[in-house]
């Protein structure tokens, strides 16, 4: 291990020490639950663990708070899918039931997914979805946004780059 990532590692473990639990407490105020407060702030501990760069932050409650209100949309943001991965579930017919651990692996497909597409203009994330969910052809889905055919092409691209460098990193 390097000194440097030696360095950021104390950096970390005293913010850890330092507000451990009063980030605890202000994630519990927002989420009503203790348990699940002790995990998001395990998630944004590990998030700055995977930093490459030191924190040094000059103000380390603005700093934690930053890093945790990412957390917890992300939290959210899994919960939304979840919720409506589960209705859909619910309105298929049973034939299509799957198995606990077929629906914990076809969630964390979608988390992952959703993670990959992360940051997209709406609009981008539209066109790759109907290009790989719909198999819509480059030609409808322009005609379908109401956007020339270069375009499409250009958000496909986009797409694409931004799945291949989120997946990479």
């Amino acid at each position: 291990m390097s000194s440097a990532e030696q360095a950021l590692r104390r950096e970390i473990s005293e913010l850890y020490v330092d507000h451990h639990g009063w980030l605890h407490a202000w994630l519990r105020k927002r989420l009503g639950d203790a348990h699940q407060a002790a995990d998001l702030l395990h998630d944004t501990f590990v998030r700055l663990l995977a930093r490459e760069e030191a924190v040094e932050a000059r103000e380390p409650r603005a700093f934690l708070t930053t890093v945790a209100q990412r957390v917890l949309f992300n939290h959210y943001r899994r919960q939304k899918l979840e919720r409506a991965y589960l209705e859909a579930l619910a309105q298929a017919p049973q034939a299509f039931a799957l198995s606990p651990e077929e629906c914990a692996v076809l969630l964390e497909t979608l988390d992952e997914i959703d993670r990959l597409l992360d940051g997209l203009p709406p609009v981008v994330r539209r066109a790759f979805l109907m290009a790989q969910l719909d198999g819509m052809k480059q030609a409808d889905i322009a005609r379908a946004l109401g956007v020339s055919l270069t375009t499409v092409k250009r958000y496909l691209v986009q797409a694409g780059v931004q799945c291949y460098f989120a997946a990479a990193a």
